[in-house]
């Protein structure tokens, strides 16, 4: 395969690796099994850019993306409905959509998966057709996302730590947004702490990301905690994959979710795969069934088949 690789220097791992031994490691790597890549370095604010130049090259089968969560969404929002596939490189802090991919979490592990990988389609999602790949959200996980820009950190375990402190400050003090759901032809009318509409339901017994990512359905996760104590139960629940077992969250299903928000508060944010977005009065989110080829480790497509 001819693969295109476009590494964010700024994003992510990548900033604390020696990025140009590695560029020359996905050379090695990939040239030894055949196959022929082209890397480009590029600064964060240069992705973009360099993402739809590598996707324009005609002679390009796979692009090869490294970075954070905004990296590789980027890239996916590109390559949505294209025949190139996507390939990642887990540079970021949880690296969720990677892991639903069954992806290597090493920088080198995962190159080397694509040594012999295959493609697969698999889902995206859209929020007023602004494509995500993992999660949009609203509530506790933005006024997190808020405090956390707030803070200073320079490493992936800097970045973890900043999330707990976010995470409690917020716990202490949580939102409170009045909204409607709109799910098939039902109505929900709720005053909620949060609410995480997830590109295919979230897996069992593990962080949150989906087992299943060619599923065709949005996973709906309605926030029903209050208190202090519930709501740190909920993050923990959250953290070990304990979803419908939880006593503090609705679990719906649906390809199709219209979010309406009824609170008096002029502006509101989400988190749409790890980013901070303005959230609109009303939210229309859908499921795009097969819109993303990705290539994936040998092992994941023949588990599939199976």
């Amino acid at each position: 395969m001819r693969f295109a690789a476009v590494l964010n220097q700024d994003g992510g791992t990548l900033r604390t690796i020696d990025i140009a031994a590695f560029s020359e490691r996905i050379r090695q790597t990939l040239e030894a099994t055949g196959h022929s890549v082209q890397v480009d370095i590029v600064a964060g604010r240069e992705v973009a850019a360099a993402l739809e130049k590598a996707i324009a090259r005609r002679n390009v089968d796979v692009v090869l993306a490294g970075g954070g969560d905004g990296t590789i969404s980027t890239a996916a929002a590109l390559l949505m409905n294209k025949k190139k596939a996507l390939a990642i490189l887990p540079a970021g802090t949880m690296n969720l959509f990677a892991r639903g991919l069954s992806i290597p979490q090493t920088l080198d592990a995962a190159l080397k998966s694509f040594a012999d990988g295959q493609v697969m389609a698999v889902d995206m999602a859209t929020a007023n057709g602004q494509p995500f790949v993992h999660q949009f959200s609203i509530g506790m996980h933005a006024r997190m996302v808020q405090l956390r820009e707030k803070m200073d950190f320079a490493s992936r375990l800097g970045k973890i730590h900043a999330s707990v402190r976010a995470a409690w400050a917020t716990i202490k003090r949580p939102p409170a947004l009045r909204v409607s759901l709109t799910v098939g032809k039902a109505e929900i009318v709720t005053r909620t702490t949060g609410i995480g509409i997830s590109n295919n339901l979230f897996g069992e017994g593990h962080l949150p990301y989906a087992d299943n990512p060619a599923g065709g359905v949005l996973g709906i996760y309605v926030s029903v905690a209050r208190k202090r104590h519930h709501l740190a139960q909920l993050l923990l629940d959250m953290l070990r994959g304990r979803w419908r077992q939880s006593a503090h969250i609705e679990v719906h299903q649906a390809d199709k979710v219209v979010l309406k928000i009824h609170s008096p508060t002029r502006k509101f944010s989400a988190v749409m795969d790890g980013e901070l977005i303005r959230l609109e009065r009303e939210t229309t989110i859908e499921i795009h069934p097969g819109a993303l080829n990705v290539l994936v480790p040998a092992s994941n497509t023949q588990a599939k088949a199976a």
